[in-house]
C-alpha cells in the first residue's frame, strides 16, 4: 500500500472512529443521524410535492403519456451515480463529498470546481425554494379565506422579498441548531407531505374507477416505453427535467460525519431514497395522467395554463373540499426542503475551509450545536441577497438562473461519478462486484450526465430557451450557466494565490485505492 493510500485509509478510520467520541474530525456532532433520519432528510431535500407539481406539466408537454418512461430513464443515471457515491463514501466518509473525492482522484483544481458546482447549485435552489414557499403561503391563505385576491400579494416584490427573507431566517435558525432538531422537524414535514401525495394519487385512481375523471386515459404498458417518445430532442428535454426532479439525494452523503455507521449508512440511505422517490413519482404520474389525460383541455396536463402548478389545479376536481391539503403539502414540501437543503452547501464549505481551499472561517463549528455555523450563515445570506436582487431586477432572470441549475447538477454529479471510476482504477479487476460498482455503474452514469450537460449547454444558447430572454441573440440560460462556472473558476484562481498549500496538494493529496 503506498503512502497516499495509507493516509486515505487512516483518514477513513479516523472519521469512523469519531462515532465513539461523539465529535467528528471537523467538529461536527458524530452519530447524531441514523438510517431512517438520513432517508427522511434525503426525501425532504428532493421535495417531491414541490418538484413534481412544477415539473410534471412541462414533462408532459415534451413526451406526452411517456412521462413514466422518462422518470425511469432519469432514475437510471441517478442510481448509477448513487452507487458510485456509496463506494467513495465507504472508503472516504467526508462531509466534503464531491469536493473531497474529486480532489483525491483528480487533484485540487478539478476538486475545487466540483465543490463549487455543488455549492452554486444548492444556493440557487435555496433562493428558489424560499420564493416557492412564499407563493404557496399566500395561495393557501387565499384558499382558506376564500379570497383569490390574497394570492396576488405574492406578486408584490416588497411583500414577496420580506416574506421570503422570513422563511430563510427560520430555515437558517433551525439548520444552525443540531441535527437532532432538523431530524425531528423533518419527520413531521416529510411524513405529512408523503401522506397527502399518497391520498392525492389514490383519490385520482378512485375517480377514474368510478367514471368521474376529467379525461380518463387507460393505463398502458407503452407509458413505460422510452422508445415510444416522438423524437430524440423531446426525449432529451424530458430527461433533463427528470434529472432535476431526482436531485437532492446526495444530502445523505454530506451528513456522513454526523451519521451512525458513517462508512455504510449514508450510501444505503442514498440508494433507499432514490428508490422510494422513483416509486412515489411513478404512482403520482400514472394516477394523474389516468385522471386528466395529456390534452390541452381545462384540466388536461398538456394545458399550458396549469403546467406551472399542476397539483393546485387538479386538487379541486380530485379531492373536492380537501383540496387545501395539496397546497399545504406543497408549502410544507418547499419549506422543509429549504431547511434541509442548507445541509449540503454548509458542510461542503466546512470541508473546503478545513482543507484550506477557502478561508479558515468556513471551518468554524458552533461550540454549542456542533454545526458549521459560519458556513450556514454565509449560505443563507448569499441565497437571500441573490433572491432579493434578482426579484427586483427581473423575475425572468431569476427563473432562468434556476433553469441553469440543471447544468450545475450534471456538472458536479458527473465529475464525482468519474472520480469514483478513476480513484478505484486499481481495483476494477479484483472481483465482479468491484468491476460493476467502481467502474461500470459510475462510468455509465457519468457519461449520461456528461451528454446531458453538453446537450443542455448547446440547446440553452437558443434565444428561445427558458423564458425566451437573450443577450445579443444568445439565450440567457446559457449566459447565466457560463457566469456561474466561469465565476467559480475566477474565484478558484484568486483562492489559489491566497491559499497555495491546498492547490499544491499539501492539505489534501491525490491518491488511488489499492
Amino acid at each position: 500500500m503506498n503512502n497516499d493510500s495509507a493516509k486515505d485509509v487512516a483518514a477513513a478510520a479516523e472519521s469512523a472512529a469519531t462515532i465513539d467520541t461523539g465529535i467528528s474530525k471537523k467538529g461536527l456532532s458524530a452519530g447524531s443521524v441514523g438510517l431512517v433520519g438520513a432517508v427522511v432528510i434525503g426525501i425532504s431535500c428532493i421535495a417531491p410535492a414541490y418538484t413534481l407539481t412544477a415539473a410534471l406539466g412541462p414533462t408532459v408537454s415534451e413526451v406526452g403519456v411517456q412521462v413514466p418512461a422518462v422518470i425511469l430513464v432519469g432514475f437510471i443515471p441517478m442510481l448509477l451515480v448513487a452507487l458510485g457515491y456509496r463506494e467513495l463514501n465507504r472508503r472516504m466518509p467526508d462531509s466534503g463529498t464531491s469536493f473531497t473525492w474529486a480532489t483525491r482522484a483528480f487533484g485540487p483544481w478539478i476538486g475545487w470546481m466540483a465543490g463549487w458546482g455543488l455549492i452554486a447549485a444548492t444556493i440557487l435552489v435555496l433562493s428558489n425554494l424560499a420564493g416557492i414557499a412564499v407563493d404557496f403561503l399566500f395561495l393557501l391563505i387565499s384558499q382558506i379565506a376564500g379570497n383569490p385576491d390574497i394570492a396576488s400579494l405574492a406578486t408584490n416584490p416588497f411583500i414577496n422579498v420580506v416574506t421570503c427573507l422570513l422563511f430563510m431566517l427560520g430555515a437558517t435558525w433551525i439548520s444552525y441548531r443540531d441535527m437532532q432538531t432538523t431530524q425531528k422537524l423533518q419527520y413531521w414535514l416529510v411524513g405529512f407531505q408523503v401522506l397527502v401525495l399518497l391520498i392525492f394519487s389514490g383519490a385520482a385512481l378512485w375517480q377514474v374507477a368510478n367514471g368521474n375523471a376529467f379525461d380518463a386515459t387507460a393505463i398502458e404498458a407503452s407509458w413505460f416505453n422510452p422508445f415510444a417518445v416522438s423524437s430524440f430532442s423531446a426525449f432529451a428535454a424530458g430527461i433533463s427535467l427528470s434529472i432535476f426532479i431526482f436531485w437532492g439525494w446526495d444530502v445523505t452523503l454530506t451528513m456522513n460525519e454526523e451519521t451512525r455507521g458513517s462508512e455504510k449508512t449514508p450510501g444505503r440511505a442514498a440508494t433507499i431514497t432514490v428508490f422510494l422517490i422513483v416509486i412515489l413519482y411513478l404512482l403520482i404520474a400514472v394516477s394523474l395522467i389516468a385522471f386528466a389525460g395529456v390534452s390541452d383541455g381545462e384540466f388536461g396536463l398538456g394545458n399550458p395554463d396549469i403546467q406551472d402548478n399542476v397539483f393546485f389545479h387538479l386538487a379541486g376536481p380530485i379531492l373536492g373540499p380537501l383540496a387545501v391539503l395539496v397546497s399545504l403539502a406543497v408549502l410544507t414540501s418547499s419549506a422543509s426542503s429549504l431547511q434541509s437543503t442548507f445541509v449540503s452547501p454548509a458542510r461542503t464549505l466546512l470541508a473546503m475551509g478545513h482543507y484550506g481551499a477557502l478561508s479558515p472561517k468556513f471551518a468554524k463549528v458552533s461550540p454549542r450545536f456542533f454545526t458549521p455555523g459560519y458556513a450556514t450563515i454565509v449560505s443563507a445570506v448569499t441565497a437571500s441577497v441573490f433572491y432579493a436582487v434578482m426579484r427586483f431586477i427581473s423575475e425572468n432572470v431569476l427563473w432562468d438562473t434556476i433553469t441553469a441549475l440543471g447544468m450545475m447538477i450534471c456538472f458536479y454529479y458527473g465529475i464525482t461519478a468519474f472520480a469514483c471510476v478513476w480513484y478505484f482504477r486499481k481495483q476494477w479487476t479484483n472481483s465482479v462486484r468491484e468491476f460493476f460498482f467502481t467502474l461500470l455503474a459510475p462510468l455509465v452514469g457519468g457519461i449520461i450526465l456528461a451528454v446531458i450537460f453538453v446537450a443542455t449547454l448547446i440547446d440553452s444558447m437558443d434565444p428561445d430557451y427558458g423564458s425566451g430572454s437573450n443577450v445579443g441573440g444568445v439565450g440567457l440560460v446559457f449566459i447565466l450557466g457560463m457566469v456561474v462556472l466561469v465565476g467559480g473558476a475566477i474565484i478558484m484562481i484568486i483562492e489559489s494565490r491566497k491559499r497555495p498549500a491546498f492547490f499544491r496538494g499539501e492539505t489534501l493529496s491525490r491518491a488511488a485505492a489499492d
